[in-house]
């Protein structure tokens, strides 16, 4: 809609100036009434189903309203056009506001109005949001001494009539709580409570009960992004510094199970009296994935876990005399659902850090795997539903898989799993290629 919007007021600031150098003349009365039409029919739109009003329009429409209202009253004071006509005057004021439409539509052309899949289950969904204050960690990025918190936020049936499965996520190395939106809508509408975590300092953004604000800390982020890259660290290093950002990740997401097993038992909050406490299930994308996976080893009452696109880093162990990564020869048998993009499809045989990821692993010999082939990581996520052109941007190209068939797909896949391994419901079965 944006890009449409953008292409239409573009073409007419084009002809209407080519149209006033013809004819020689400003025609600044026709111009007034036209932008007070267009503003009054974008009202309209907004008023109607064609334009959904969000934070993407407001610049849009703040633009309009100031040329309306400028219209109005030239045509109000009614005075004669003294102003001399000037082709330089024409082609300067068109380059002006062309770069205004531009800027005053950037939002609509970066997050597109789109539809997310909506939950095919028979529950209406609700959210809640809360911030969670760990008075056992002291919150190590910041030197305030405070302690450390965690924001979440609850996907549930809104007419609650029984209890349901927990299932909790964990973002991305810089994503936020709401990634997977279509995801825990799609399983909370068939009857389960999803709790997603934003990990502070993580997150690229999240913001507490009391309106606190916080960005992704910038020494985690260099950190996270050198790590992509050859020759910044050594093994070793890395192994360092994957084992300081699991420690993080888990302690953040053992610290919001245990709250909510112990409110559950203690608070009258419906959320929490709805919540089966003996059916719990972990889940994530990329580093939230392997933290999932981490979880699904360390707690006993992790009773299934999906990996999305992410290394196993729990099974890491870094042996010196090779310099380089070996997977554990521990078992692991918690149920595992792995979803990969071709981005981790392709490093599954050739990366050390996917090791322990690979399909011959005996330890892992019952996990169930997936790939959707033409996905790229970020495919896995609602961000290309979200802002194409940014998804685009942070994965290095366009995937070649259409993305509501992915998201869909995927949400489809990890409800089956999660209905088999938590509620009993049917046997899962998947193909190896989607």
């Amino acid at each position: 809609m944006g890009t449409l919007l953008l292409f239409i007021a573009l073409i007419f600031e084009i002809a209407f100036a080519i149209y006033c150098m013809v004819t020689k003349e400003n025609h600044k009365k026709i111009k007034n009434w036209i932008r007070i039409a267009v503003f009054i029919a974008f009202v309209m739109l907004t008023l109607s189903p064609v334009i959904v009003w969000s934070f993407r329009w407001v610049m849009f429409a703040i633009l309009l309203f100031i040329l309306a209202v400028k219209g109005t009253v030239s045509l109000i004071r009614n005075k004669a056009n003294t102003q001399t006509y000037k082709t330089s005057n024409i082609v300067w004021k068109s380059i002006i506001m062309i770069l205004a439409l531009v800027f005053a539509l950037a939002p609509a052309l970066v997050f597109p109005q789109h539809t997310l899949p909506k939950g095919t289950g028979e529950y209406e969904v609700a959210t809640a949001t809360y911030t969670y204050t760990d008075k056992n960690r002291i919150e190590e990025f910041t030197d305030k001494g405070h302690n450390r918190f965690v924001n979440v936020e609850f996907w549930y049936p809104k007419n609650a009539d029984g209890t349901y499965p927990l299932l909790v996520f964990s973002h991305g190395a810089s994503g936020t709580k709401a990634s997977n939106t279509s995801t825990y809508t799609e399983l909370a509408s068939h009857g389960y409570i999803v709790v997603s975590i934003d990990h502070p300092y993580h997150s690229f953004y999240t913001v507490s009960d009391d309106g606190t604000k916080t960005l992704i800390n910038t020494d985690y982020n260099r950190e996270i992004s050198n790590a992509n890259k050859e020759g910044i660290y050594t093994k070793e290093e890395l192994y360092g510094l994957i084992q300081k950002w699991m420690k993080l990740r888990t302690d953040d997401m053992n610290f919001v199970i245990d709250t909510i097993l112990k409110k559950a038992k203690s608070d009258n909050n419906p959320i929490y009296q709805h919540i089966n406490t003996e059916k719990i299930g972990v889940f994530g994308h990329s580093m939230g994935g392997a933290a999932s996976v981490w979880l699904g080893r360390e707690r006993d009452d992790i009773r299934a876990v999906v990996n999305i696109d992410a290394p196993f880093f729990s099974e890491l162990v870094y042996k010196k005399e090779i310099d380089d990564f070996v997977a554990s020869s521990e078992a692991y048998t918690t149920p595992l659902l792995n979803i990969y993009s071709d981005d981790v499809w392709g490093q599954l045989e050739s990366n050390s850090t996917y090791v322990a990821n690979k399909s011959n692993n005996e330890h892992f010999k019952e996990a169930y795997t997936v790939h959707f082939q033409g996905a790229k990581h970020l495919s896995l996520t609602d961000l290309p539903l979200f802002s194409p052109i940014l998804a685009n941007i942070l994965q290095g190209g366009k995937a070649d898989i259409d993305k509501y068939y992915c998201i869909e797909t995927e949400n489809e896949l990890i409800l089956k799993f999660f209905d088999y391994e938590l509620k009993g419901i049917g046997h899962f079965t998947s193909k190896e290629t989607y």
